[in-house]
């Protein structure tokens, strides 16, 4: 499974790597108004293209991750007050609780 994870990884690098490579022209990018224009950055499309994947997919996979921390660490809590508390009890047998449950006239 470790192996086909490391492929599609590769592939998904190349494939990055291939379109920021065929799409080297610089574009114009306005990042903020001053004055009597927009501060801008020529950068490559690829470039930018890139960035604005990840500006789109970081938030959602670090909101997935910050929930999956959440919840791996509430279910650690109840398991280790489960443990706690079956502690305080005392162990019942099942033959002891199957002749108490039984009445004979």
């Amino acid at each position: 499974m470790k192996q086909i994870r490391i492929v599609l990884w590769l592939a998904l690098i190349a494939a990055f790597a291939a379109f920021i490579a065929m799409n080297a022209d610089t574009a114009r990018v306005n990042f903020w108004p001053y004055g009597a224009g927009y501060l801008h950055f020529d950068w490559p499309v690829g470039f930018v293209a890139l960035v604005f994947f990840l500006a789109g997919f970081v938030p959602p996979w670090a909101a997935g991750r910050l929930r999956r921390w959440r919840l791996k660490r509430r279910i650690a809590t109840l398991e280790s007050s489960l443990v706690s508390q079956a502690g305080a009890f005392p162990a019942t047998d099942a033959a002891s609780d199957a002749a108490q449950t039984d009445i004979h006239p």
